[in-house]
């Protein structure tokens, strides 16, 4: 139903941003909400999907075009649904994902969370040679200047509503201690070591 909303980035939560489009802000749920954090208060073009639910009608947004296809392609799998594949794409190792589906390496697959052994061949099954993404990183969000460590705090804060287990991210939390960085940047590293 929709492409994209172009607006003002006006609040940034641990599960969503608001984009404020023509005095109306919607919440969109996107894979790592800090990655916007270089563009609060500015205007963004996210790309969007909108899934209808009986109890629920949810706005998912995208960077890209090419993040979009991916989330469209992993809730087409049986067993993904939109929390799943946000989570997958969170990752920000979609290359990577993209060859383990092609070499049908399950065990990579499973490393994602909330992927068992058998959705992790359903998406081999369904996905192999239908999944493509651009060489290179992705583009990089406009750094984020920080004073403490609330940074750390949001980033563990963040991957909890990812659905990763307390554990797990209390031993990443005391790997990080003494460190300053952005939210953002705390994610993309947590998620490097959960993955691999």
């Amino acid at each position: 139903m929709y492409e994209y909303f172009k607006g003002i980035i006006s609040k940034i939560t641990a599960k969503y941003i608001v984009l404020e489009v023509n005095s109306i802000g919607y919440i969109l749920h996107v894979a790592n909400p800090y990655a916007y954090s270089g563009h609060l208060h500015q205007e963004a073009k996210v790309y969007v999907h909108q899934v209808v639910r009986e109890d629920a009608e949810l706005l998912y947004g995208f960077a890209t075009e090419e993040e979009k296809q991916l989330f469209l392609s992993l809730i087409s799998v049986s067993g993904i649904g939109p929390v799943s594949a946000l989570a997958i794409i969170a990752a920000d190792d979609n290359a990577g994902l993209v060859q383990a589906i092609e070499q049908k390496n399950i065990t990579y697959l499973t490393k994602f969370p909330k992927i068992g052994k058998k959705t992790a061949q359903q998406m081999v099954l369904d996905l192999e040679g239908k999944v493509v993404v651009a060489d290179g990183p992705a583009e990089s969000k406009a750094p984020v200047q920080t004073v403490d460590n609330q940074e750390l705090e949001e980033a563990m804060e963040a991957m909890l509503a990812l659905g990763y287990k307390a554990a797990e991210l209390k031993k990443i939390k005391k790997f990080f201690e003494g460190t300053t960085d952005t939210a953002e940047n705390y994610i993309k590293s947590a998620l490097k070591m959960l993955v691999k």
